[in-house]
């Protein structure tokens, strides 16, 4: 081989070498590159029982274990005319009651002495605290769609006087799909009084829409509830159905597969026991009766009113 030909194989191998070598580092580096981050994990999913024109997907017994302080939490469909669309005059204590209905108008009255119309879009919170009796219904030929939640409240306010507070729906706060029923979501903060650490919010998607949502720090305890719908969120999520997510301080991703309305919920998990009534919740049987004791001096009241049968 003469010296010119050596000379350009010698340049070709070496040419050949540097590639080999950069193809080499550059895979490398993308398969020591980190991973992209799972989706947070779906732990739980119910549908619920269903009985008329109400879906339980939460309680106490069940899934409220899981997502205290949100211990309850119904789906409720009112259709026009039909029977046994409101609920009686009952008692509370121990908890928050939240109404929020996208669709329908409700009558509201309670023994504070509160009493008139919550329109759609406007929210209802009913701290029952050491005791509380009030009524609620569809009114309108609209049909009636939304959820009611129950929190359970810190022992500072178990057994606190009774206080309620009803939203204008121009009063309660928007930031972009996202309307702030409780607590608060980045610099907005909802006007309902009510206890820190938790956070409820009414999410409207388009279709195609995405919407990312970051808890609050120490916000572990998170879920969904879809209303009308289909989102994911690193798995499907069906109308009428409620999801619970492990217990991380992670983002959550959704997507709307459909025109879509949902609530989601996070919360500093609630540090207590569930000490059950019939229609309270306390963290202890001391508190629970003390509620009790609440609830059947208001009931003679009522009924010396006229206002309970």
């Amino acid at each position: 081989m003469d010296e010119c030909n050596h000379i350009a194989l010698s340049s070709q191998l070496i040419d050949e070498f540097l590639s080999y070598r950069h193809q080499f580092n550059t895979s490398k580096v993308l398969c020591m590159s980190a991973p992209a981050t799972a989706p947070r994990a779906i732990t739980h999913r119910t549908r619920g029982t269903t009985h008329g024109p109400i879906t339980r997907l939460m309680s106490p017994g069940d899934l409220g274990q899981v997502l205290k302080p949100f211990i309850f939490l119904d789906l409720v469909h009112f259709q026009p005319g039909a029977a046994q669309q409101g609920f009686g005059m009952h008692p509370h204590s121990g908890i928050a009651t939240v109404t929020f209905l996208s669709e329908g108008d409700v009558r509201y009255e309670d023994s504070t002495g509160q009493a008139g119309l919550l329109p759609a879009g406007g929210v209802e919170w009913m701290r029952a605290g050491n005791g509380v009796w009030h009524t609620g219904a569809p009114v309108g030929d609209t049909a009636g769609r939304g959820f009611q939640l129950w929190v359970a409240l810190p022992a500072a306010l178990e057994n606190a006087p009774a206080h309620s507070q009803y939203l204008a729906p121009e009063l309660v706060p928007q930031v972009g799909p996202v309307r702030v029923l409780l607590g608060e979501y980045g610099a907005v903060h909802s006007p309902v009084a009510a206890p820190e650490g938790m956070t409820y919010l009414a999410v409207q998607l388009a279709q195609g829409e995405r919407w990312t949502y970051t808890p609050p720090p120490g916000h572990t305890v998170a879920w969904a509830a879809v209303a009308t719908g289909a989102l994911t969120a690193g798995e499907p999520i069906a109308a009428g159905e409620l999801v619970a997510f492990e217990p991380t301080h992670q983002s959550i991703d959704f997507v709307a597969t459909q025109a879509t309305r949902f609530v989601l919920g996070s919360a500093v998990p609630h540090p207590h026991e569930l000490v059950m009534g019939t229609y309270s919740v306390h963290t202890s049987q001391a508190a629970l009766r003390q509620g009790t004791t609440e609830i059947r001096r208001i009931a003679g009241q009522l009924r010396q009113a006229g206002r309970l049968g």
